[in-house]
């Protein structure tokens, strides 16, 4: 056997590895928690009762409140760190899910996985109580100004904002079509189980998408208008849903949405398919 294949094979051990499944597990609990936690700041909001924003910023703030706080977003940032690393395994052998090993599918797990690394770094800048303490909507509305503050920085964004509004449409499509049961072990549920995550996945994937479009609505505006003061973060399109005619109950179902996300995550931490493509 010679030393590149013989790197290459412990390396496809080590993504087919115990420690990496459980790392993975982990981190789709600590996705789920997140979305919980905005989820239900975003009703507070919408009910008129809240305080903190409803991001990620929002929920570190509200988890550390409690006793114990500081510990759990301890866990939460490994969860994250676990899941970016099992994302980047994934960028190198493929997805275990049907035409894991495709380009575009190598690629959106390399996206899922600097998602993941940044939201792990902001967890642990936060914990150690250095960088910016700006709101989630002030720093977004300063990353899309110093990126077009570059040349050419202005498309970028629009390219940008029109990729994520292309994400957003994809979870709402995969929401419809049931395709989140593709990366499942379906088989290995009770047909209770198979119904309750067909349901739980269906409205928080697509709730998910729905905001995930709102986010690339406004890059893409901002791009088109050269003014980055129209670029919101996840706290910020949120709150846009309270706008619509149907304001506050849009957004309140929309927040519902995200809590129902969060408790799918939970039972992908259990069900989702780990093995390397």
């Amino acid at each position: 056997m010679t030393v590149k294949s013989g790197a290459k094979s412990a390396g496809r051990q080590a993504a087919s590895s115990r420690w990496l499944e459980w790392l993975a597990r982990a981190g789709f609990v600590a996705c789920g928690v997140n979305y919980l936690l905005i989820g239900v700041l975003a009703v507070q909001i919408g009910m008129g009762v809240g305080g903190e924003a409803a991001d990620a910023s929002g929920a570190m703030h509200a988890v550390v409140a409690y006793p114990g706080g500081f510990i759990a977003l301890w866990l939460v940032a490994i969860g994250f760190a676990g899941l970016a690393l099992w994302r980047l395994a994934e960028v190198v052998y493929g997805q275990a899910s049907p035409n894991g090993r495709t380009v575009v599918k190598r690629l959106a797990s390399l996206g899922r996985a600097i998602v993941y690394i940044a939201l792990c770094i902001g967890i642990v800048v936060f914990l150690l109580g250095v960088g910016s303490r700006r709101s989630g909507n002030n720093q977004s509305k300063d990353a899309t100004a110093t990126l077009m503050s570059y040349p050419g920085g202005r498309w970028l964004v629009l390219l940008i904002g029109l990729g994520v509004v292309a994400v957003g449409i994809s979870m709402i499509v995969e929401a419809v079509r049931r395709k989140f049961t593709e990366n499942l072990h379906m088989a290995h549920m009770g047909a209770r189980t198979r119904a309750t995550v067909k349901v739980l996945g269906f409205v928080g994937i697509f709730a998910r998408g729905s905001v995930f479009a709102v986010l690339g609505v406004f890059l893409v505006i901002t791009g088109a208008t050269f003014d980055s003061d129209k670029a919101q973060g996840l706290d910020g399109a949120l709150r846009k849903f309270t706008l619509t005619p149907l304001s506050p109950w849009l957004l309140v179902a929309v927040a519902l949405g995200l809590v129902t996300f969060g408790v799918y995550s939970c039972f992908e931490a259990r069900w989702r398919k780990t093995e390397p493509g």
